[in-house]
């Protein structure tokens, strides 16, 4: 994977004392070197995705706490989620068998997917039957804004990695914004898209590190 300079961007910051409505001047990100390297761009957004991936396993292990035993039994397969409709590596072997841009393209389809989902979760837990509501929406938030930011930073890197990284396939969610009535299914829905998320939030994180093993030119055993 070749290295390639990434431009600096200006950045507008308004005022955070006196009259909040005033913009202080333009001013511009100014960094040690002009150019970042992909292996730093892709290390970066490995601690991004690493970030999603804990948060979605702590939101499912609080939900757990409070679950009710015979809803888990209601629980649809892991196939039901919307995302299981494209083709992805099983595990990390088949990954290093993948090429870069299609890794890259894969990372890119399974977060492009999450957008839609996050927004109903965020929605839906300030009124969840659950004690831990506060927490859980906390860092529903939290994962919205990594889930962005790790968007932005694989939007400037497939751009240097060709046309086919930056493909991306359509997974449209349509379990609507409704989550239910009852306490139950509201519980057994939220539940489920956790352990959706918590998957492919898995994988995004596998294939980025994958790539990132393959930028530092590192052994394939040692990724």
């Amino acid at each position: 994977m070749n290295q390639q300079p990434v431009e600096v961007v200006p950045v507008s910051f308004q005022s955070t004392t006196g009259d909040r409505n005033k913009p202080f001047h333009m001013v511009y990100l100014v960094a040690m070197c002009r150019a970042v390297p992909v292996n730093d761009l892709l290390d970066r957004a490995s601690q991004r995705s690493d970030k999603m991936h804990s948060l979605s396993t702590l939101l499912t292990q609080e939900m757990d706490s409070h679950f009710p035993p015979y809803g888990r039994m209601q629980m649809p397969r892991p196939a039901d989620c919307h995302t299981s409709a494209l083709q992805t590596p099983n595990d990390k072997e088949q990954a290093l068998q993948v090429s870069e841009s299609d890794l890259m393209s894969l990372a890119r389809s399974l977060l492009q997917a999450w957008v839609d989902p996050l927004a109903v979760l965020s929605t839906s837990a300030i009124t969840l039957p659950h004690p831990s509501k506060s927490s859980i929406s906390s860092k529903i938030q939290e994962l919205q804004e990594h889930s962005k930011s790790l968007g932005d930073g694989l939007d400037i890197l497939s751009g240097k990695m060709g046309p086919s990284a930056q493909a991306i396939s359509f997974l449209p969610y349509t379990g609507g914004t409704d989550l239910g009535q009852d306490r139950v299914t509201i519980l057994n829905k939220f539940n489920f898209l956790l352990s959706c998320l918590r998957r492919d939030s898995h994988k995004i994180d596998s294939f980025l590190k994958v790539l990132r093993c393959r930028a530092a030119k590192l052994q394939p055993e040692l990724c």
